[in-house]
């Protein structure tokens, strides 16, 4: 099986390095390997250079735009340029640790889930603040009312899906709005979604973090949207997985 990990970056340059190098080193699930697609979203910190010169060594796939449009768009660009049997979503800085993709991939490679998103709040997470928790809490718990999804972190970064089943739906996302929609799309087809924890080290505004209190409002609003719009489909349906459980 091939495990596309899809990086959205902005201005990372000081710990990119850092990132990329834990990612390609990173376990996989026996039998799996892996193809790396960063999208650098505007980057103007030198972030480009860097992802040049990994692109050049053979390492990874890079795509790059002239202006930051946001998260969003740039993930829903790694999700077309995916070649994987998975897609695994990962962040371009150092608050999630790759030592934890075979704790996220293995229930998609066993077959016994389609979408698996990996929990931070298994225990309290390093270094989170208490209006971080409480706005992680909030949308949780908004998720789990209007789509029953029955899961403990709706934000996390870390998402992984068979890639089939991501597909089969139009995403519209810009900025930080991928992970109500993608929850939302993903529970409204019927996708069980899958949990396992992971370990988290928080880190905030002066260390790069870009999410806003804003953020957190059109992520509700996001929720509380595609409860009653319309589905918006892909044009190949998939299969939804039956199978119940959760790892947290």
């Amino acid at each position: 099986m091939k495990v596309s990990i899809v990086i959205p970056v902005y201005n990372e340059r000081h710990i990119l390095g850092q990132v990329l190098d834990r990612v390609l080193a990173a376990p996989l699930p026996a039998g799996c390997t892996r193809e790396v697609i960063v999208v650098d979203d505007g980057s103007t910190d030198g972030t480009t250079e860097l992802l040049a010169r990994y692109h050049a060594a053979s390492l990874l796939h890079v795509h790059s735009t002239f202006e930051n449009f946001g998260k969003g768009a740039a993930l829903r660009v790694g999700i077309r340029k995916a070649s994987g049997d998975i897609i695994l979503v990962q962040d371009g800085d150092l608050e999630y640790d790759p030592k934890d993709y075979v704790a996220v991939l293995q229930p998609l490679v066993d077959g016994r889930a389609t979408v698996v998103y990996g929990s931070r709040f298994a225990t309290r997470p390093r270094n989170m603040k208490f209006a971080n928790w409480l706005a992680n809490r909030i949308l949780t718990v908004t998720a789990n009312l209007l789509y029953g999804a029955g899961i403990t972190d709706e934000a996390t970064a870390y998402k992984a899906f068979r890639t089939e089943a991501l597909r089969s739906v139009r995403l519209r996302c810009i900025r930080f709005e991928f992970c109500p929609e993608v929850t939302a799309k993903m529970r409204r087809l019927g996708h069980v979604i899958h949990e396992v924890n992971i370990s988290y080290n928080a880190r905030g505004i002066l260390e790069g973090k870009k999410i806003r209190w804003q953020d957190g409002v059109e992520a509700l609003w996001t929720l509380i949207k595609y409860r009653f719009a319309p589905l918006e489909r892909a044009a190949t349906p998939v299969r939804v997985l039956e199978a119940r459980g959760s790892g947290t």
